[in-house]
């Protein structure tokens, strides 16, 4: 019987037996590679499905996703599909996660700077193809090192670390850490310092040039290769998040939230789109390349903590801020962790309810509703655990720390497929397709 959860979106179902076994053949040209750790090159010819290779690593018919999540204490890592426990790993104080841009490696803050967990799921490319491979994860000591580790943004290829406690900026290539990790050292390509330390965000461009906030946080700039100001706006009060895409015509945009608004970088300028309200803080965005529409959390009372009930959608064409209540007017909140947006361009929303609500952008409308978790609260500290949304190789997994709990939601059919108790109450949540 086929297990559903090893189906990744958009396989119809009548041709999931087919898909299986033709990934098992070979891949789509068109899959991501990502270089395999030292000693694992192999010939293409007798290596059977599930076969170990010489440093250990074990062929799969398809790409294996994997998530990992914190708690106070470690890291565990995850089989998305299954939702078994791969590793749990021991870490102490509290770190965070960030995406590291190739699909199987997580950069982790911590004391001292950025670890880098190698997730153990992975491509090689071989031709016109490519293999899936599963190791076991391992944690590497920091690589990068800063006194405050702070936003970890990738883009073009490039992952931009910046240093809150000292607002120095390293720049590596996402390609690059699997060998970073394999010689214990980062290889950083290029750096930026702030004038001054502050929480602040980088985004570095293929080109040379980059996006980087004014260190009295009242803005951000845009510098070219030889560090020239191209464009620069400072009427954004409390600067804070970031997001980079190109739109539904290929225009490339990057965006920063004010406490009035967001800047809106395109080429060599730069606009401001203020909030509808005269305190409208927008700190976090999220986007969708060939989508023109960026999903921010919104906030309209500063004295407010980190509970919020309602969103913003930010359309980079026309300018416009839409507002929405996913909530209908009910008391519910949620916060930053519980934003995210599906391959497909809409956003999800988990409300302090427990339910998981699944809005078209470009109506600001519900689509689908999923009970999912228990009623929870918002904690006064943000560093606090509750739940949190995740979305990997078309699913949505949702945590929920009160009950050890990770559970799986098809967010098109509303189906809640599994969950499952991992035996911690997680914090933070990162998946990795490994493809």
């Amino acid at each position: 019987m086929l297990n559903k959860t090893t189906l990744r979106r958009g396989a119809p179902l009548a041709g999931a037996l087919a898909l299986a076994l033709a990934l098992s053949a070979c891949a789509s040209s068109e899959d991501q590679a990502v270089t395999p750790a030292a000693g694992e090159e192999h010939d293409d010819h007798g290596h059977d499905d599930h076969d170990a290779d010489a440093s250990g690593a074990t062929q799969q018919q398809a790409p294996t996703p994997r998530l990992a999540l914190t708690y106070d204490g470690g890291i565990v890592v995850l089989d998305a599909n299954s939702l078994e426990t791969v590793a749990n790993l021991e870490l102490g104080g509290f770190n965070r996660l960030n995406p590291a841009g190739d699909g199987r490696h997580v950069a982790v803050s911590t004391a001292g700077g950025w670890a880098v967990l190698d997730m153990g799921t992975y491509a090689q490319a071989h031709g016109d193809h490519s293999h899936y491979f599963t190791s076991e994860p391992a944690l590497s000591d920091v690589l990068v090192e800063a006194t405050t580790p702070g936003h970890v943004v990738v883009h073009d290829g490039l992952a931009s670390l910046f240093d809150d406690g000292t607002g120095a900026v390293s720049i590596v290539e996402t390609s690059e850490w699997t060998e970073s990790v394999e010689h214990e050292h980062a290889h950083v390509l290029s750096t930026y310092q702030a004038d001054e330390a502050h929480h602040g965000v980088a985004i570095a461009v293929e080109d040379g040039s980059m996006l980087v906030t004014l260190s009295d946080r009242s803005g951000a700039m845009l510098l070219d290769p030889e560090g020239n100001v191209v464009a620069q706006d400072n009427t954004c009060p409390g600067v804070h998040g970031e997001t980079a895409f190109a739109g539904a015509d290929g225009t490339e945009y990057m965006m920063v939230g004010c406490e009035d608004g967001v800047l809106l970088f395109t080429g060599d300028g730069v606009t401001k789109l203020p909030a509808p309200d005269a305190f409208g803080r927008i700190g976090n965005q999220f986007s969708v390349d060939g989508n023109d529409i960026v999903l921010g959390d919104y906030k309209t009372d500063p004295e407010d903590g980190i509970g919020l009930n309602r969103i913003a959608l930010i359309d980079a064409t026309t300018g416009a801020i839409t507002v929405v209540d996913p909530f209908a007017g009910a008391d519910v909140r949620y916060t930053w962790r519980d934003l995210h947006r599906t391959p497909e361009g809409d956003a999800l929303v988990l409300g302090t309810d427990g339910v998981l609500r699944v809005i078209d952008v470009a109506t600001g409308e519900v689509t689908v509703s999923v009970p999912v978790t228990g009623v929870w609260d918002v904690p006064d500290e943000w560093q606090s655990p509750h739940p949190a949304v995740e979305v990997v190789a078309g699913m949505a997994y949702v945590t929920e720390p009160a009950t050890q709990t990770v559970h799986i939601v098809d967010y098109v059919t509303g189906e809640v497929w599994q969950s499952v108790n991992v035996g911690v109450a997680m914090n933070e949540v990162v998946g990795v397709e490994g493809a």
